[in-house]
């Protein structure tokens, strides 16, 4: 089985990467691969080109780098996202993945009937998106609205069809003790380690 982990933080010491080095241990340790889709270290360029849009029209992605992403996306069982939550919503590179990586054609296609989105990725089994954030969870619930769950999970994920798709959010990361991000992480290797 293959996971397919996009990441997306530049600081090499953040809880985020922490977080990939807990996952990604827990997932070869249940004996599976890992794909590490590593959006800063690759340089990815979020921005999309009037090349770009007229390629997404055309099903045909021109940027080599979105085009190996997509064949690495067909071939995962499994797909992560671990990023920060800034300004309540996603990096500019995660929201760049979106935009330009899933793209029709490829990730989804129009229903032949007109009516909604159909998945393509026939090998996915499920999307699970991991953040973190410095805001208490009530607030960001209450207040925000849960932007994330709204952005990325109803308006993305399940408009394209996929059904399988869970929010692991992490809130108030700055304040909480070390021994609570410690356990944090031990769970998530734990919960990942057990997974089919």
């Amino acid at each position: 089985m293959r996971t397919a982990i996009v990441f997306n933080h530049p600081y090499e010491k953040s809880y985020c990467n922490a977080i990939l080095e807990a996952v990604t241990n827990g997932i070869k340790k249940g004996k599976h691969e890992v794909d590490l889709i590593h959006l800063d270290n690759d340089g990815f360029n979020p921005v999309m080109s009037k090349a770009d849009l007229k390629a997404f029209v055309e099903h045909q992605p021109i940027d080599p780098l979105v085009i190996d992403y997509n064949k690495r996306l067909e071939k995962a069982d499994h797909l992560i996202f671990i990023f920060p939550i800034w300004w309540d919503l996603m990096p500019a590179m995660t929201k760049g993945f979106i935009d330009r990586v899933l793209c029709p054609g490829v990730v989804y296609d129009h229903h032949p009937r007109g009516f909604g989105l159909v998945p393509l990725l026939k090998n996915l089994k499920s999307v699970t998106i991991i953040t973190t954030m410095n805001k208490p969870k009530i607030m960001y619930s209450l207040f925000i609205g849960n932007l994330i769950k709204k952005a990325m999970l109803r308006s993305v994920f399940k408009t394209m069809g996929y059904k399988n798709v869970n929010w692991i959010s992490f809130a108030s990361v700055k304040s909480v003790s070390q021994e609570k991000r410690v356990k944090w992480l031990a769970d998530l290797e734990s919960k990942f380690a057990k997974w089919t």
